[in-house]
């Protein structure tokens, strides 16, 4: 129920924690407000304290591990091995999931603006699917890839995935894989979309083969 959580270490060695806004009108609120955790994304040094200069540090009433907050139910998180960039995959409501390329102090919007609607088919709040100063989507799914896991490919083994995402997709029932130029999404393959299985995670394994495991308990080796 939108717990979360997803952890990466950056490069420096601190920690990245998602959080998700616990799947309840009364909670839901609570992603856009700055004074708990809940539907953040948060960094945090290996002992457990704030990142000096993360972006809320000394502003009242903000925690100051928060780097992101809007978020509804992150389940993947990734570091882009090159750059250092944080991406992650974020369950949307009925439709409107997506994939974010996170910005230090951004508010990716949830619950004020979504691309999907409630599961009743009613309207998410006043059916904003942009507002100012609320971070869109790098690319969204309608319907849905309900999205687990994700990961960057970065192995030689196959060469002409390096730097792709790949998602698990759990009600999609595939690994979604994606291709980034410049920022964007310019192509999307599906994989083992004939398997029937909700696949929860990926990685890269030492050996450079992509590994997928799923809710049935199946673990995948790809390469």
């Amino acid at each position: 129920m939108h717990f979360g959580s997803r952890l990466a270490f950056d490069q420096a060695g601190n920690i990245f924690v998602t959080t998700g806004e616990r799947s309840d009108l009364r909670t839901r609120p609570n992603a856009q407000l700055l004074d708990n955790g809940h539907g953040k994304v948060v960094r945090i040094t290996p002992e457990g304290d704030p990142v000096a200069d993360n972006p809320l540090v000394g502003v009242e009433d903000a925690l100051p591990e928060i780097y992101s907050y809007g978020h509804r139910n992150v389940q993947g998180l990734a570091i882009h091995p090159e750059t250092g960039e944080v991406w992650i995959s974020e369950m949307g409501p009925r439709g409107g999931d997506e994939l974010n390329l996170i910005k230090a102090g951004g508010n990716y919007g949830w619950p004020v603006i979504s691309y999907g609607i409630e599961y009743s088919g009613a309207p998410i709040g006043d059916a904003l699917t942009a507002k100012e100063g609320m971070e869109q989507p790098v690319y969204y799914w309608d319907p849905v890839l309900a999205p687990g896991g994700m990961t960057f490919y970065t192995s030689s083994l196959i060469a002409e995935w390096q730097g792709n995402i790949f998602i698990g997709g759990l009600r999609s029932q595939h690994i979604a894989r994606l291709v980034l130029e410049e920022g964007r999404v310019v192509a999307e393959e599906r994989l083992l979309a004939d398997e029937g299985q909700r696949f929860r995670d990926v990685g890269e394994g030492l050996d450079g083969a992509l590994y997928a495991v799923t809710d049935e308990g199946r673990l995948y080796r790809i390469g």
